[in-house]
């Protein structure tokens, strides 16, 4: 899947990284405050094994896929629906008609999360999902209320999104751009930091990177000391080649079957907070992710999506021996898959 530059722009606002301020931590704890009456606080639990991968001296594991909606993006897009609407309050419509509704584009997580978030605080949700999505999230969606219009690629879903805005006024939720989802993320940092104290490194699965921006945000105010690592599909290393560029692509070629790590594009302002507080990301093969999956399911009970093995598969794989005896924390994203889809990547 890719997209092109005008694409990145639509989606993106225009922000660039140069004027992107890190949120300070009293905003962080707002929005905590703010979500805190209808998101879970997921558990951290320790490694059950006796060795943990990787050779770390501690393993604990925060299951995010627990989360209202089965994964971390409800907060995000709660946070920008409460947004909208205390702007809206306070006579700023800048951001769009908040009566009018919400639109948000997503393969799956982001879908779900966003209509799972409209029907909590009554306001009406259109979801523009790839014809390729998962039967089971798109039946998830209907479940929560969304309409849902079908798009052919990432272009044709950014050109949907953008014709039911011009014609309906509805508020964007946007995967993983933008201050209210990063300070939505931030609060999987916030819980974790308070569950474990001292780490030194937290590993967090990376797509468009609006989750480990909120997570590396929140620990470079209350643990500065800890590292925090993404981990990319080999297949959609958009992050690495951003980082590496020194700006957010415009444009990722995406083949892998972690779906929901595969953000066809990168954006200003996610970018410039891993750019400033990640501290290195790495990639890891299908194949590591499908052997994460299998150990998740035989040490946890966990039956996971691809992406939600990410942070395991990076710990056994290309992270092995370089936190030695340390204290580390793995993110388990979240798990909207189907029977079906498990065993036919994991079960044989």
């Amino acid at each position: 899947m890719t997209a092109s530059a005008d694409t990145a722009t639509t989606v993106a606002g225009g922000i660039g990284p140069a004027n992107v301020p890190t949120p300070s931590l009293a905003t962080l704890r707002e929005a905590a405050t703010r979500l805190a009456p209808h998101v879970l606080r997921t558990p951290t639990v320790p490694w059950p094994g006796d060795s943990p991968p990787g050779g770390v001296g501690e393993l604990h594991v925060k299951l995010e896929l627990l989360q209202k909606g089965g994964s971390f993006k409800p907060r995000g897009a709660l946070n920008t629906l409460l947004a909208a609407r205390a702007a809206a309050d306070a006579g700023d419509d800048s951001a769009g008609d908040i009566a009018a509704g919400a639109v948000a584009f997503s393969a799956g997580n982001h879908a779900i999360a966003t209509a799972w978030a409209g029907r909590t605080l009554g306001i009406p949700v259109a979801v523009v999902m790839p014809e390729s999505a998962n039967p089971f999230r798109v039946a998830r969606c209907r479940e929560l209320g969304a309409e849902i219009v079908f798009g052919r690629d990432i272009a044709d879903l950014v050109a949907k999104v953008a014709d039911i805005r011009a014609r309906e006024g509805r508020v964007l939720v946007h995967p993983f751009e933008g201050p209210a989802t990063v300070e939505g993320t931030a609060c999987v940092g916030l819980e974790l930091a308070d569950d474990v104290s001292d780490l030194d490194a937290v590993i967090v699965p990376v797509g468009g990177g609006g989750l480990i921006a909120g997570i590396a945000t929140a620990f470079a105010h209350v643990q500065p000391d800890c590292l925090v690592i993404g981990v990319e599909p080999e297949g959609a290393r958009g992050m690495t080649a951003s980082l590496a560029k020194g700006a957010p692509l415009a444009r990722v070629d995406v083949a892998t079957i972690a779906d929901s790590l595969g953000a066809p594009f990168h954006t200003p302002y996610a970018f410039a907070l891993v750019e400033r507080h990640v501290s290195r990301v790495v990639t890891v093969t299908d194949a590591a992710l499908v052997d994460g999956m299998r150990r998740l399911f035989g040490e946890m009970n966990l039956a996971v999506e691809p992406a939600c093995a990410a942070s395991l598969a990076a710990l056994s794989g290309p992270l092995a021996g370089a936190l030695a005896g340390r204290r580390v924390a793995l993110l388990a994203c979240g798990s909207n898959i189907d029977r079906e889809s498990w065993w036919r990547l994991a079960g044989s």
